[in-house]
């Protein structure tokens, strides 16, 4: 008879199965665990502890981890009051893959709780045959839980996607213990949420292949110039900074003392970036106790009341919400929650890339072919390459195979013909041109890059959206060239002139929206 029952799993969901299979597992024949009697969670009642290892414990809102695990664990008390069993809930956070991973788990649960589980004393109750092998290897007993019977009930996590997909099963095969605590806490419409959204990746990111640290770096490091350019049009108040990054503007907004009242709001979606957010308050990092940030997809539902925000900020965001989303569908529900959630006399600045004037009209661009290697055809399989694989053979091509490599990679439309004669030109629209020369040296997020539109929008398009949903554009707003890049990343590789070979300036890369909602709505 086991001392221990180790159950390692996410535990999102707690399923009427799980319930009278851990009550037997447990019991081993003791009748006052079969009839449910509460005083057999006793430490005296001869029954095994169940030690829960909540794996993931320290990933929340995302696709493959819905639930925050303070959640998880208090339906899983409340699961083991109402079947009588004696539990410990220990969390693992999430590792790096390792085929280490049950030894990882055993070597928490004894830092946490002192327990150590060993083979003599414990079974392990798991129905996923790759980690089930990890503790065999240990030597230890497996009971397979779902695995163990015939037909196989419903597992956990499929109970979940049938909430996900409002079918009221679910109920019905859920323990009464988390149907208990996601009523309270509204946790089926998170994890409807969540599970359906068509933008956030299965770990809560845009995309998979994006280097947050880096990410973050760039931010930190352009956050003094961006506050710089928005700061005389805060309004103090409620100020929200929505894909806030790793919460590098909030901190200069923190530190102005005309905004020492003022509520300051960071939403982000990604994972990653959150957590660092979270990380930064912990630290003291911020001054004004108002700090407060919300991990959110601002595509999946208004974020705040209406009426309720004086100042939003958004930076390098809009053309994310354009490329990952439904573009102009996406981007004109996002900009309407904005006017929403926006008092009478708000302000939303954005500040973003943008498309050129006139960006359908066909252009020539020379590119440079001697800058580097010039393969016969660009690679299909980049990936498959490790992201420093990958950033090693895009940055050793020439400007003009680059463009070949981009037309791959590109997740959006691109369209051009090599000029008869001329190897190094191409024609294509302004607007294809400008993505690509925009994107050509983000190499080391070559794959991240090429899933973005940045040229989307022109300034017309976006004059026109705002004035429809109902700002008002303030004479601030308007349009910029980023002379440091034309310099130092354009000039000395490509030219563009006209179809006829009329030489053609940079036009503009990036806009600045100051919009308001008028006084009287």
């Amino acid at each position: 008879m086991p001392r221990y029952l180790l159950f390692p799993g996410r535990h999102h969901l707690l399923t009427r199965f799980q319930a009278g299979y851990l009550r037997q597992l447990a019991a081993q024949g003791d009748d006052s665990l079969a009839d449910g009697d509460a005083a057999a969670g006793s430490e005296d009642a001869g029954g095994a502890t169940v030690v829960w290892a909540v794996t993931s414990a320290n990933h929340e809102n995302t696709r493959r981890n819905p639930v925050p695990y303070h959640r998880r664990e208090a339906a899983i008390e409340r699961f083991s009051v109402l079947t009588g069993l004696r539990s410990v809930v220990v969390p693992i956070f999430d590792t790096a893959p390792t085929d280490r991973f049950a030894e990882v788990t055993l070597k928490t649960v004894a830092a946490s709780t002192g327990l150590e589980l060993t083979p003599a004393d414990t079974v392990v109750a798991c129905s996923t045959p790759e980690v089930a092998a990890m503790y065999e290897r240990l030597g230890f007993r497996i009971a397979g839980v779902e695995a163990d019977v015939e037909p196989a009930p419903v597992r956990p996590w499929d109970v979940l996607l049938r909430l996900a997909d409002d079918d009221p099963s679910w109920r019905d095969l859920t323990h009464p213990a988390t149907v208990d605590v996601y009523r309270r806490y509204r946790l089926d419409d998170l994890v409807r949420s969540v599970v359906n959204d068509p933008v956030v990746g299965d770990e809560g990111g845009l995309t998979a292949t994006r280097d947050y640290r880096t990410y973050a770096e760039a931010f930190s490091d352009a956050a003094q110039r961006k506050w710089d350019a928005v700061r005389e049009h805060v309004r103090p108040g409620r100020i929200v900074d929505v894909g806030c990054g790793a919460g590098a503007v909030l901190e200069l907004a923190d530190r102005e003392p005309a905004l020492r009242e003022s509520d300051l709001i960071g939403v982000e979606v990604a994972r990653q970036l959150f957590e660092e957010c979270v990380h930064k308050k912990a630290q003291g990092v911020f001054t004004n106790p108002n700090v407060f940030f919300y991990r959110r997809n601002v595509l999946g539902g208004a974020v705040f009341a209406p009426r309720s925000v004086d100042t939003t900020m958004t930076f390098a965001l809009t053309h994310e919400i354009w490329s990952y989303g439904e573009r102009m569908a996406s981007l004109r529900r996002f900009v309407q929650a904005l006017y929403d959630h926006t008092v009478p006399g708000g302000v939303w600045i954005n500040s973003d890339v943008c498309g050129p004037d006139g960006r359908d009209r066909t252009v020539r661009l020379r590119l440079t072919a001697t800058d580097g290697v010039n393969p016969s055809r660009p690679r299909t399989d980049l990936a498959s390459l490790p992201p420093g694989e990958v950033a090693a053979y895009v940055g050793g091509l020439s400007t003009r195979a680059r463009l070949d490599q981009f037309a791959v990679d590109y997740r959006f439309p691109f369209a051009y013909r090599p000029v008869d004669g001329a190897d190094d030109t191409i024609e294509l629209t302004l607007g294809a041109a400008m993505d690509f020369l925009t994107r050509k040296d983000y190499t080391d997020n070559w794959l991240s890059e090429t899933q973005e539109q940045f040229c989307g929008m022109e300034y017309a398009d976006w004059k026109s959206l705002l004035t429809d949903v109902g700002f008002e554009i303030d004479g601030a707003s308007g349009t910029s060239r980023n002379d440091w890049i034309v310099t130092n990343r354009l000039a000395p590789v490509a030219a563009l002139s006209t179809p006829a070979g009329e030489p053609l300036d940079w036009p503009v890369t990036h806009v600045r929206l100051v919009a308001r909602r008028p006084v009287n709505t």
